[in-house]
């Protein structure tokens, strides 16, 4: 199976414009962060921009070093014209629907949740079955498409936000370092001090520990 291959061009607003194209008004794109790691919830971002807009270095969450995510992240935050709706799926919903569900969960209650509504939605990856909106899904739509790179910033930097807090709260699980991911010195503090209730216990590597909730 051949892959897309990512493009090496800066995401622009073809895409949104192909919308409007066709009578869609409010076009959102959405992304989300935190499918892989062994904690915290899977985040969601949903994100409008105004026609025409530009904000330089903006691009894929993935392409872009911390300290520049944090200032997009600021600079999409504070622009009204920009509008937006972070949303999460919890760790409970992840165990009880499974990652790929929850994800979808959490997209949808982003674009359901932005101001004033959406008419169409623009998400990143794999078509979402059963998606309560005029939708398309674009592989590799964060490299591609800007209200989704846009997107992929806010649910990244927000969800490190709150892995961070979850550091202040149990500081010996290294969250604001792996952000919940399954590194060696994550599971070297769950061998030591066990599984929180913010540890997703039907993933195979906190499952497979079988220790007594923390």
């Amino acid at each position: 199976m051949s892959r897309t291959p990512a493009p090496t061009t800066p995401p622009d607003m073809a895409e949104e414009e192909l919308c409007h194209g066709q009578g869609f008004a409010r076009v959102c794109g959405i992304d989300e962060a935190g499918r892989g790691p062994l904690a915290g919830p899977v985040v969601a971002a949903a994100v409008i921009l105004p026609q025409g807009y530009e904000l330089p270095g903006l691009n894929d969450s993935k392409k872009l070093t911390a300290k520049k995510r944090e200032a997009l992240y600021e600079a999409l935050m504070a622009d009204d014209a920009v509008q937006k709706c972070i949303a999460q799926a919890t760790v409970e919903e992840i165990d009880e629907l499974n990652i790929l569900r929850a994800t979808h969960l959490a997209m949808r209650r982003a674009a359901e949740g932005l101001p004033g509504g959406v008419d169409f939605c623009l998400i990143d990856g794999l078509p979402v079955p059963g998606f309560p909106l005029p939708s398309r899904s674009i592989v590799k739509g964060d490299a591609r498409c800007l209200s989704i790179a846009a997107a992929s910033i806010l649910a990244k930097v927000w969800r490190d936000h709150y892995m961070q807090d979850l550091h202040r709260q149990h500081p010996e699980y290294g969250f604001d370092r792996h952000a919940g991911y399954g590194t060696k010195a994550h599971m070297q503090a769950l061998r030591e001090h066990g599984v929180t209730i913010h540890h997703r216990r039907t993933f195979a590597p906190v499952t497979q520990l079988e220790l007594p909730l923390g």
